[in-house]
């Protein structure tokens, strides 16, 4: 076993294929990836290239939503479709023998969606009852004004799933103008492994990928953190608050540093019981059941973050917690313990991110995507087992910027 590139020439355009030979087991899984094609294209409408994903969820028009589902169902082939912030993705998984349907179901979606009106206002009945639904969950409430004060008036702003005004004028022309504009040749990258073999996956590309437009290739747009520390507080009925928090964080993908960053952050708050922000809120202070924070190094925009809930009465303390913690952390850095603890946990648990089939493949993908060699992650972590704790701790107080936190609770 092992990831390459292959290269396959469609309609004059190189496209490239990240594979993987896996014959332990007869199955096959498949993405096909669309670049700049997630909710960062949700220019004029919220929502949009997530209702593009139902659209796709509901069959080809030929055959209705009800008669496609069977038809994979029966050979227990899954496709579906999503759209990430960046990517649209259609996903293909089927046992070996049934790869030529599960081919030829997916062809079919791509070239005869079921771009029909009545399809739409099914899509739309269906994400204004997830909009009404959202509207009592308060972290999802909270997470999304957080990132609204992040990136204040870009498109990272708006919710992936759109607004009820948003949702509700989106038209059938603007779902067939998002298809044609993104879900082209020029913008495809495709992920397969498993039993299938280079010639069978160059043959099974051509022929997915030639009823498809050719396009054009766009650039990807970066969106930098909004640099003014801001807050919003949200007044809803509920018996705890919900405290998000995030500022932005200077590093771009493939910065040869963003190895530290993972061992940093996961002292910091994204290593449950035993982080900074765990010990000192919940155990110490009992101000919260969990506390965390993570970094998203992303193409398009980068940025740390963090959440807790805690009593009402408590979201002042709590917060002013979540400040002095952070302070100290990139002040004073991290100790011997911390780091040694780190190494441990993070080497330990790798053969657990690669056990199957698909966690390879997204893993490549995303190195890849990134820029990065198709090994990065065995080389992030032969690097972080040679991290000394000076250059870790020099790491940490350069990246001060993370102290400009913004706020967005949710409270009484």
């Amino acid at each position: 076993m092992g990831n390459e590139i292959l290269e396959i020439d469609v309609q004059g355009v190189t496209v490239p294929v990240i594979y993987e030979e896996d014959k332990r087991l007869p199955i096959v899984s498949m993405q096909l990836v669309f670049k700049n094609a997630g909710s960062i294209a949700n220019v004029e409408h919220a929502g949009l290239a997530r209702a593009v994903a139902k659209m796709y969820s509901e069959g080809t028009k030929t055959l209705g939503s009800a008669a496609f589902a069977e038809q994979l169902d029966a050979k227990a082939i899954h496709i579906s479709a999503h759209a990430g912030v960046e990517t649209f993705v259609f996903e293909l998984s089927c046992l070996k023998e049934y790869f030529p349907q599960a081919l030829s179901a997916l062809i079919a979606l791509l070239n005869d969606p079921n771009f029909t009106q009545d399809a739409l206002d099914q899509v739309k009945t269906v994400t204004l009852g997830e909009i009404q639904r959202k509207s009592t969950d308060f972290d999802y409430v909270a997470q999304n004004a957080l990132q609204s004060l992040l990136f204040k008036n870009t498109v990272l702003a708006k919710n992936s799933i759109g607004t009820t005004k948003s949702v509700k004028a989106i038209t059938l022309d603007d779902i067939k103008a998002f298809a044609k504009e993104s879900i082209v040749v020029n913008r495809a990258i495709c992920v397969i492994g498993g039993d299938v073999n280079k010639t069978e996956v160059n043959a099974s590309i051509i022929t997915l990928l030639f009823g498809l437009e050719k396009g054009k290739e766009v650039a990807l747009p970066y969106f930098s953190v909004n640099p003014k520390v801001e807050e919003e507080i949200i007044r809803k009925k509920t018996e705890q608050a919900y405290v998000y928090f995030g500022s932005p964080f200077e590093m771009k993908t493939g910065d040869e540093e963003y190895y530290k960053a993972r061992v940093a952050i996961f002292i910091l708050g994204s290593s449950g019981f035993g982080s900074r922000l765990m010990e000192e809120i919940r155990v110490k202070k009992g101000l919260a059941y969990s506390a965390y924070a993570r970094v998203q190094v992303n193409r398009s925009h980068a940025f740390f973050s963090g959440y807790l809930q805690t009593k009402l009465e408590s979201k002042d303390e709590a917060r002013k917690s979540v400040n002095e913690v952070i302070k100290t952390f990139v002040e004073k850095g991290v100790t011997q313990e911390e780091l040694d603890q780190a190494k441990k946990f993070l080497s330990g648990s790798e053969p657990l991110r690669v056990e199957t089939l698909s966690q390879r493949l997204s893993r490549t993908f995303m190195n890849y995507y990134k820029g990065a060699p198709l090994d990065n992650d065995q080389r992030e972590l032969e690097k972080i087992e040679a991290l000394k704790l000076d250059d870790l701790n020099r790491f940490i107080t350069k990246h001060k910027e993370i102290l400009n936190l913004s706020y967005a609770i949710v409270t009484q």
